[in-house]
């Protein structure tokens, strides 16, 4: 580990946290979100990064329809250039999505036909994917149903999160 990064929190660590420390330790996981770190805070002790990741994505899955729109519609666009989160900026350069390409227009066009069919942006965790990858992605998942497809932005918000703290969080 390179002596300018922070060390990984352990599990045990953040369970023993008082609840405003425990969501500020996990800002960001979850797109402007702490409500779900607020819940799942209950669930304490975490034993592992897994049974935090179980307790977080099972609270942001019993919340209100309502919540959960909120919560998707948190997420930015991909390739926007408004500002980012450090995480979602971070991971949306890495996948290509913050450049100026050919690709522009057309992720600009999918978006606004995305955004009109189901009211919110598109998401998918986009680590390990290249730019084409999420292009056809989203042409594909425009074919689905409204109610497929905002389960779907919430499985991808679950595996966003598992990500985020993989890299805040030791296993």
């Amino acid at each position: 580990m390179d002596s300018l990064e922070t060390p990984l929190l352990t599990p045990a660590a953040l369970s023993a946290l008082e609840q405003d420390a425990f969501v500020a330790a996990l800002d960001g996981v979850f797109e402007h979100s702490p409500w779900v770190a607020e819940r799942a805070w209950m669930q304490r002790p975490f034993a592992t990064r897994t049974a935090l990741w179980q307790a977080l994505n099972d609270a942001m899955l019993a919340a209100s329809r309502d919540e959960q729109l909120a919560l998707i519609r948190a997420h930015p666009e991909l390739g926007t250039r408004g500002p980012l989160t450090p995480a979602s900026g971070g991971e949306q350069q890495a996948a290509g999505l913050r450049q100026d390409n050919a690709d522009t227009r057309r992720l600009a066009e999918l978006n606004a036909r995305y955004r009109k069919r189901f009211g919110h942006p598109f998401i998918v965790a986009v680590a390990g994917l290249g730019r084409d990858e999420i292009l056809a992605r989203l042409e594909q998942r425009l074919g689905a149903t409204p109610e497929q497809e905002f389960a779907q932005c919430l499985a991808e918000i679950g595996r966003i999160a598992a990500l985020r703290l993989a890299q805040r969080v030791s296993a």
